[in-house]
């Protein structure tokens, strides 16, 4: 065989070694989602006490995504929608009552997550991956709504957050588990120290996130970590070595305590040499918790309301995209983007293709994360409590059709019938500037485009200034 011709052979054999070896070797997923964190809570946006150095150096090193938004206000909807990569009125875990006045998923559910739902854990299988959850789970506590029931190979955490204590038969404290086996309760086995606020159980959940990244490294096994720690939720807790440690009080301590550990977990995948082979994300379920006190309650930056509602405050995230090598250091995109692009981005990093018999809600950011540069279509962002579309978000413009700033009483004594029309609001090109501007009054389009007639069933809106007061209530900025 002659020389040229050997060499030919030789590219082609390297060439084909290698697209195997890619299509081989996916990355590991690593998903730190906390609890009620909100948009201000971060150094890098802003948050005056610069407590964050951990995150503000991952976004420093990856992707800042200012305009990144969960999929409802509230816990349980909001990971149900992370994990299935579809709106809550899609994958069923929501609950309604009072016109959204009431969406939250309470402690004694009976019910859990859909076994008609593919979760992620379940797709990234078909590529041999290992996945643990870390932390809460809050779509079920039933056993055959458990983690390990719906994709997940190991877990440790609690079904529900950390309310308590209670200490009764009839309503005993949240339980443990270590996988399928529970390990002890909250209050008891696992203490928390509701008037100083002490608790080690954050310290204990990065221990698990690191454990599971060492043995799945050592095995050369992809994996995926859905790494959920919730010291941030009220009643809220830090271990000793960080309690009165913030400015912010006790809040700020729990913050400072998470930020330790993302900076321990991605010092780890450097020091076992895979941080060009891990995709980390990091963001919250929904907007901080303003109603739960001066010491429990976290910072929504320049944006109104918190938790609970489908202002800004309660739905946009702080979210950073870290891949050395991969995404740009220090790059900041403002894409429109959900946490149900998680699913689907995960997926398309595996290499695995989403199933076609339902509609996902996520769109893949691998081209945002690889292309600094590159946005997506002007795809839009729904706001939704329970089963009611509050608003949606296009561009640089925000219609709210809903809000209940109102009381109950109050708003059961407004007429319903008003005008098919809608308020704009104009969101500030650089959300850090905050500036929000009232347009004039833009009247609502009769033939909306095909992507909203799927979630407007009855769309009305209201032309705040021809209504009542008790109506103006239901409009204001964002």
């Amino acid at each position: 065989m002659s020389g040229p011709t050997l060499t030919f052979f030789c590219i082609i054999i390297c060439a084909s070694w290698t697209e195997k070896q890619a299509v081989a070797s996916p990355p590991n997923v690593i998903i730190m989602l906390m609890d009620d964190m909100g948009w201000g809570d971060l150094g890098v946006l802003g948050q005056p006490s610069r407590e964050t150095p951990n995150l503000d150096a991952m976004a420093a090193q990856g992707m800042l995504l200012p305009n990144f938004y969960t999929a409802n206000p509230l816990c349980s909807p909001s990971r149900a929608a992370l994990l299935t990569g579809r709106l809550p009125v899609r994958n069923g875990f929501y609950t309604t009552n009072g016109h959204a006045r009431n969406a939250y998923t309470p402690q004694e559910i009976v019910g859990g997550i859909s076994q008609d739902e593919i979760l992620l854990p379940q797709m990234l299988k078909k590529k041999g991956y290992v996945s643990k959850i870390v932390g809460k789970w809050h779509l079920g506590h039933r056993a055959q709504y458990l983690p390990l029931k719906n994709g997940f190979d190991e877990w440790f955490g609690a079904p529900n957050c950390h309310f308590g204590p209670y200490n009764n038969s009839g309503r005993p404290n949240i339980p443990v588990y270590n996988n399928s086996e529970m390990v002890g309760r909250y209050y008891e086995e696992f203490k928390i120290d509701r008037k100083m606020g002490e608790s080690n159980l954050t310290q204990i959940y990065l221990e698990e996130g690191l454990d599971f990244i060492y043995r799945q490294s050592v095995a050369q096994q992809p994996f995926f970590l859905y790494w959920a720690a919730d010291a941030t939720h009220a009643p809220v807790y830090a271990s000793r070595r960080f309690l009165g440690k913030s400015q912010r009080g006790r809040y700020g301590d729990a913050v400072m305590e998470l930020d330790y550990s993302v900076g321990q977990i991605l010092s780890q995948l450097r020091t076992l040499g895979i941080e060009n082979s891990t995709f980390v994300f990091f963001t919250s379920d929904n907007g901080a918790a303003l109603t739960s006190g001066a010491n429990e309650s976290g910072s929504n930056g320049p944006f109104l309301c918190g938790k609970e509602t489908t202002y800004e405050g309660g739905m946009r995230e702080p979210a950073i995209a870290w891949w050395p090598g991969h995404i740009t250091a220090g790059t900041v995109n403002f894409q429109l983007s959900s946490i149900m692009d998680l699913y689907t981005t995960s997926l398309s990093l595996a290499g695995i293709s989403p199933v076609d018999d339902r509609a996902l809600d996520g769109l893949d950011l691998t081209p945002v994360f690889l292309n600094s540069s590159h946005t997506l279509q002007n795809r839009p962002i729904f706001y939704y409590r329970g089963n009611e579309l509050m608003a949606v978000r296009l561009g640089q413009y925000k219609a709210h059709y809903w809000t209940w700033t109102n009381s109950w009483e109050e708003f059961k004594k407004c007429s319903l019938r008003v005008p098919r029309r809608v308020d704009f609001f104009h969101h500030a090109a650089k959300p850090a500037a905050c500036s929000r501007h009232r347009l004039p009054h833009i009247p609502y389009l009769n033939n909306p485009p095909a992507y909203l007639k799927d979630h407007l069933y009855s769309p009305f809106s209201i032309n705040v200034l021809s209504q009542p007061p008790c109506l103006r209530l239901l409009l204001g900025p964002i």
